[in-house]
């Protein structure tokens, strides 16, 4: 597997795609790492201070589905299991140290796909700061690189401009357009794709991002 180059940050475990941790060596320091249910009280709380933040973008249950709010604890040994099985990647994002959100790589697609469908979410607190873009690039890099994914995939409402400032700042294309794709907000939404290939970002996605800010 290619190694390229991924400027300005360090793997915690060289060669290994999960369980991992992922540092930034930027002002702040954006650092990614496995979810643990230490995680716990910082994420009730993130969680409530933003719900009216982060609540038309969050997924919902549809109607006749058969899915039950879970507790903290229940989901954090739903993820790792999953992520056992290496069909996730379930990553906590960290400011200085703070926690702030959660970048998921979801649906590992093996075989001849080799794909996989990254979302996230941030503290309203940490916005504006370039957070989410350097962490979902490096992300990105860790996917193509020590995870061997050749397709990453984002899915964006319309309407969420700040999610479409993301996929802006990283140069990722459009693909399509999914009508009802996702039940969000207690509604199916429509949908923007976008998607980036390894062949698209050689050298990858966060050496994009540092040629925007230098």
């Amino acid at each position: 597997m290619t190694e390229a180059p991924r400027e300005r940050m360090v793997v915690g475990v060289p060669g290994r795609a999960w369980p991992n941790e992922l540092i930034s060596g930027t002002d702040p320091v954006v650092r990614l790492r496995p979810i643990a249910r230490s995680d716990a009280r910082a994420w009730r709380t993130a969680r409530r201070r933003n719900a009216v933040w982060l609540g038309p973008w969050d997924a919902t249950a549809p109607p006749g589905s058969d899915a039950r709010p879970t507790s903290f604890r229940a989901l954090v040994k739903r993820l790792r299991k999953a992520a056992r099985r290496g069909t996730t990647y379930p990553f906590v994002v960290e400011v200085d140290g703070v926690f702030a959100g959660q970048v998921s790589v979801n649906n590992i697609v093996r075989g001849s796909a080799q794909f996989a469908s990254v979302g996230y979410w941030i503290d309203q607190q940490f916005a504006g700061r370039g957070v989410i873009p350097r962490a979902v690039a490096m992300v990105i890099d860790h996917c193509f690189f020590l995870g061997g994914l050749h397709r990453i995939e984002i899915c964006i409402r319309p309407e969420n401009s700040n999610s479409l400032r993301v996929v802006e700042k990283l140069g990722i294309r459009e693909v399509g357009y999914a009508p009802y794709f996702l039940h969000i907000d207690g509604e199916w939404r429509d949908h923007r794709i976008f998607a980036v290939t390894r062949e698209e970002a050689p050298r990858g996605v966060l050496v994009r991002l540092d040629r925007q800010i230098t």
